[in-house]
């Protein structure tokens, strides 16, 4: 094969991969009132009911192209926060992260 072909090709998909990584967010469903679940400090949930921890993960890679730390984060906390949703919180906190894409967060029911 044609050494040109081979970058002909990357270069023409290489702004379809860029695009996919920026709008994957969109991919994931929100439930409903997941937009009111909030990230907090540990340190601010003290009065609050432990509802469990979640672990989520979203593809930190497209390919052989890294996805952006911010796009990858965005994911992983909409996915958090449908967690809280099922598990009946309306409050997170961030854990570790163990690796690229995957995230820990504890769950909690803050309001009355």
């Amino acid at each position: 094969m044609d050494m040109s072909r081979v970058f002909s090709a990357v270069a023409m998909l290489a702004p379809l991969i860029a695009g996919l990584n920026g709008c994957s967010s969109a991919l994931i469903a929100e439930r409903p009132m997941a937009w009111r679940v909030v990230v907090v400090d540990s340190d601010r949930v003290s009065a609050c009911q432990s509802k469990g921890g979640i672990r989520v993960s979203a593809a930190a890679y497209l390919w052989f192209f890294e996805r952006s730390d911010e796009a990858v984060e965005a994911n992983l906390l909409q996915l958090a926060r449908n967690g809280a949703i099922d598990a009946g919180g309306d409050t997170l906190v961030k854990g570790d992260s163990p690796r690229a894409g995957t995230r820990n967060f504890a769950i909690y029911k803050c309001a009355p």
